[in-house]
């Protein structure tokens, strides 16, 4: 459970950054480039645009840190589950701001972001970290590589602690010279002793 909730904390960060991306290309791109009243569709087109930004963003930050020790070895593979993925939450991003500014008619920006970077952003990530950790980077699937941040489990410790094996009096060899000794000296018949 432990090690479900630092992998969803990670996920939060780089999904955080990803938002940052995000949120601040659209705006800039709405305000500017994609401005509804030169482009009526300018604000889909600007959320376009930064989600596959931001995608890109999430890919690297979740391919080499959040499930980095679930990365398989085939990275086109994963790159394009990845993708695929990604591309269907920026559709739910989509959905809601279409519904809100096309069909509710809420058209100012304030109305866009909490439809887009809020409604859109926890519907969507939802369905992203539940198919990127049960589909793209599921266990199963990756090879196994150490994490980036490992951790220590002090059960775990102390178990390699008691089954260590005790350090004899004999410096290395003399034991192993010692049993071979014994058994080339014993009579025929009889076991060699032992210590």
């Amino acid at each position: 459970m432990r090690k479900l909730v630092m992998q969803f904390v990670r996920f939060g960060l780089v999904g955080g950054l990803g938002l940052v991306v995000d949120f601040g290309v659209f705006n800039v791109l709405r305000a500017t480039v994609f401005n509804p009243d030169h482009i009526h569709e300018g604000p889909v087109f600007a959320k376009i645009v930064s989600t596959i930004l931001a995608i890109i963003v999430n890919w690297i930050g979740n391919r080499h840190w959040t499930f980095r020790e679930h990365r398989g070895p085939q990275l086109m593979r994963e790159g394009i589950e990845f993708g695929v993925v990604s591309i269907g939450g920026m559709l739910i991003g989509l959905l809601c701001l279409f519904i809100s500014h096309y069909v509710l008619g809420y058209t100012s920006v304030l109305a866009d972001n909490i439809s887009s970077n809020v409604i859109g952003l926890a519907l969507g990530t939802a369905f992203r970290f539940s198919l990127y950790r049960f589909w793209v980077f599921a266990p199963h699937r990756g090879e196994p590589k150490p994490a980036l941040f490992p951790e220590v489990r002090e059960s775990h410790a102390a178990d390699q602690l008691s089954a260590a094996p005790t350090v004899s009096s004999r410096r290395p060899g003399e034991a192993a010279r010692a049993t071979t000794a014994r058994t080339e000296t014993a009579p025929a018949g009889v076991a060699p002793r032992s210590d």
